[in-house]
C-alpha cells in the first residue's frame, strides 16, 4: 500500500479499461501513454478538463523490482490549486484478485512526497526514493488511480500495469 500510495501522491501531485474493474463492461479505445520512462498511461476518459498535465514521469528502475529502492522523478503544470478535500479513488489489482479499492484523502498522502496542500498553480517537479519491499509477491499489477479536487474537478487519472518477478536484466546477462 505504501508503494501505491506514494506512486498515487508523486504521479498526483505532480501533476483504461478501468471501467472492468468495477464489474462494468465498456468500450475501450487506445490510451494514452504518459511521457517518460514509466508503465503510466492516462485513463481512457476525457483529459482536456484536467487540473494538472502531467509531463513526464520517470521510473528507475522501470519496471520496478522488489526489494530495491525506486526513484519517481515527475514533472507536470497545476492549473488551478489543489485544496483540502481532494481525494483519490484507488484500486489495485494482483492479476484479477482485488487487493485495494479505496478512497484516499490526497492532502494526507502527498505528505509521503513532501508537500502539502493547498497545490497552487504553476510548474512542479518531484523526486522520490522509496523502498518497494521484497516481500512483493511476484505476479501482475494493475493500478488505477482517479484523482479528484474538492470541487469534484478531476485532477487526473492514471492506470499502469506492473510485472514483479522473474531474473533481473543483470542476473540474466551473466549467463551469457
Amino acid at each position: 500500500m505504501r508503494f501505491s500510495t506514494a506512486c498515487v501522491a508523486a504521479l498526483s501531485a505532480s501533476v483504461a479499461s478501468a471501467g472492468s474493474w468495477f464489474g462494468q463492461d465498456v468500450i475501450t479505445k487506445d490510451v494514452e501513454k504518459v511521457p517518460g520512462d514509466s508503465p503510466l498511461e492516462f485513463c481512457d476518459s476525457d483529459h482536456s478538463n484536467d487540473i494538472v498535465k502531467i509531463e513526464s514521469v520517470d521510473l528507475l528502475p522501470n519496471p520496478p523490482e522488489s526489494g530495491a529502492e525506486l526513484v519517481i522523478r515527475a514533472t507536470g503544470t497545476v492549473f488551478e490549486p489543489i485544496t483540502d478535500g481532494a481525494y483519490v479513488n484507488l484500486v489495485v489489482k494482483y492479476g484479477l484478485i482485488r487487493l485495494i479499492s479505496t478512497q484516499a484523502d490526497l492532502c494526507e498522502q502527498i505528505g509521503n512526497v513532501d508537500l502539502e496542500c493547498p497545490i497552487e498553480k504553476g510548474v512542479l517537479s518531484i523526486t522520490k526514493a522509496v523502498e518497494i519491499p521484497k516481500e512483493v509477491p511476484p505476479g501482475t499489477y494493475n493500478v488505477f488511480a482517479e484523482v479528484i479536487n474538492a470541487d469534484n474537478k478531476p485532477i487526473t487519472c492514471l492506470q499502469a500495469t506492473v510485472k514483479f518477478g522473474g531474473k533481473k536484466q543483470s542476473e540474466t546477462l551473466g549467463d551469457l
